[in-house]
């Protein structure tokens, strides 16, 4: 019995032996198989990520070639794509475009009313001609200018600076020059008046001495600006009468007028372009006229730089930063967008030009230039450095406006 039961035992043990070999070898086949997958992970993981990065690489490397052949080349030839009489070369502007009927236009009222202008500077003009009254019956109103003398002190010690002096000093009320509320308090006040004013001065004010503490100034009113009647007399007084204007409503009528053909002015040169229809844009001259934007946006990028380094402020880097664009590619965008509108203008006061039978003489023109200017090189000097071209387009922009004006100021 004992003999049978080692050769059982044995038994056993062999057969417990191949169970733990047999799951040691399935145990390494996992294993085995766990690290082939991991490398495959790791494998693909590694070429999504090559991928990645070459798509990264030709993205931007596509938008570099991209960007070098869009990029726009400034040009300092203003006169580019012009005739020497400020056409558009080689152009046939009434097959480019389809011209608003500019002979029929109905204007709005509100474009060219001009009582508040008018009446803004009637009021600018008699406030140059303000003067000090003292009569005891005006009172000070939040805008008036009053002359006022003061003594200020702190627990009841005159401090440096706080005092007038006698000399009187002028306060507009609601200004803001004065701290705390320091002018309101006058508010309500008449000539002869003393008002006692009571502040507190900030605690970061420049003065330390003062600075957070409390104050009483002992003010007294003057007197008050007062505007003169906008009257016949007020011009002959003051020299503004002419042999044309000799009234107040005369005077008034011609501030009108001019009024008048400047939002008249305004109003035509914006609805001529924004209702002719471009049917094709010349090619060459919008590539002319980006290229003398860009120049111009250069231009203006210098002198923002120049300004900024007076102050030791940073300069701009690029040029899309002047125009407010995101990057060179949203400016070369905007660039092309700004020259199709220069170019769309150019050929709507080109064909009303010609429609018209408009004329210029140049000659007169720099004549008048050189007047204007009081240099008899002047127009050489413009034509030097723009180009016959460019000062005729910008004389054929002003006839065509001087033209219009004309045609609707009577209407």
């Amino acid at each position: 019995m004992k003999m049978a039961k080692d050769k059982n035992t044995t038994a056993k043990e062999e057969s417990v032996d191949i169970s733990k070999s047999k799951a040691k070898r399935e145990e390494r086949k996992k294993e085995v198989a766990k690290v082939k997958r991991n490398r495959m992970i790791s494998r693909i993981i590694g070429i999504v990520i090559a991928v990645a990065i070459v798509g990264v690489i030709a993205f931007f490397a596509g938008k570099s070639i991209y960007l070098a052949v869009i990029r726009t080349s400034p040009n300092t030839d203003m006169s580019a794509g012009l005739t020497a009489d400020g056409r558009i070369d080689g152009v046939d502007v009434f097959s480019a475009i389809t011209l608003v009927d500019y002979e029929n236009i109905v204007i709005p009222d509100e474009e060219v009313n001009t009582d508040e202008e008018v009446q803004k500077d009637i009021d600018d003009l008699l406030e140059e001609y303000k003067e000090i009254d003292y009569d005891v019956s005006l009172t000070v109103a939040d805008g008036d200018m009053v002359n006022i003398d003061y003594v200020g002190t702190i627990d009841g010690v005159e401090f440096e600076g706080g005092n007038s002096n006698n000399a009187g000093y002028d306060l507009t009320i609601g200004s803001g020059s004065f701290i705390d509320d320091f002018e309101q308090q006058l508010i309500g006040s008449h000539p002869g008046d003393d008002v006692t004013v009571e502040v507190t001065f900030p605690d970061d004010y420049q003065d330390d001495a003062v600075a957070g503490k409390d104050a009483v100034f002992a003010v007294s009113i003057n007197g008050l600006y007062v505007a003169p009647d906008f009257d016949d007399d007020f011009l002959v007084n003051n020299g503004l009468a002419t042999d044309e204007i000799t009234t107040a409503d005369e005077y008034r009528e011609s501030i009108a007028k001019n009024h008048y053909e400047e939002k008249l002015n305004t109003f035509l040169s914006t609805y001529i372009v924004e209702n002719s229809t471009v049917n094709t844009y010349p090619k060459n001259f919008v590539k002319y006229t980006k290229q003398t934007t860009k120049y111009n946006d250069q231009m203006m990028m210098d002198y923002y730089n120049q300004m900024f380094s007076s102050y030791g402020m940073e300069a701009y880097t690029n040029v899309w930063d002047v125009t407010g664009d995101e990057d060179e590619l949203a400016y070369e965008k905007s660039l092309s967008e700004r020259a199709k509108d220069t170019v769309k203008e150019a050929m709507v006061y080109q064909a009303i030009f010609d429609k018209a039978g408009l004329t210029i003489d140049m000659e007169a023109a720099k004549t008048e230039m050189n007047e204007e200017y009081g240099d008899e090189t002047y127009a050489d000097t413009m034509v030097t450095n723009y180009g016959e071209g460019y000062l005729a387009q910008n004389e054929m922009h002003d006839a065509v406006l001087d033209y219009l004006v004309e045609l609707y100021k009577n209407k």
